[in-house]
């Protein structure tokens, strides 16, 4: 855990100063930063899941079924169509009805696997 938080904050610290941000961005773009952090943390313990990045949200499939409430009091929403959960802060909301299959906004933004919790095994994918 202490080696993702690590990597996790590289990652912040060098997209945000590489992106010429007044001091008022950069501090938004931390406090988003690190609630994307506090969401990740409060499920990267559960089993049998997946956890990707695919633009700037996060997706969770696998066993998700018995982790219902724990994504839910986590900030996590289900997508029915996609049978997948998802992390996003407020700005990056998209229109109601999304219509693209999990498979074409990974294509469209790009994915990286961040965590595959198999039951009782876990494992960085890289």
């Amino acid at each position: 855990m202490q080696e993702i938080n690590k990597e996790y904050a590289f990652a912040s610290a060098k997209v945000i100063k590489g992106e010429n941000l007044s001091a008022e961005e950069v501090e938004r773009e931390i406090l988003q930063s690190e609630a994307y952090r506090e969401a990740l943390e409060k499920i990267i313990h559960l089993d049998g899941i997946t956890i990707e990045l695919v633009g700037y949200w996060i997706w969770v499939t696998g066993e998700t079924r018995g982790h219902k409430e724990t994504l839910k009091n986590a900030g996590y929403f289900f997508a029915s169509k996609k049978l997948a959960w998802y992390f996003r802060t407020g700005e990056y909301k998209v229109s109601k009805g999304g219509k693209k299959s999990l498979d074409e906004i990974r294509a469209k933004y790009g994915a990286e696997v961040i965590i595959e919790n198999q039951p009782k095994n876990y494992y960085i994918k890289s």
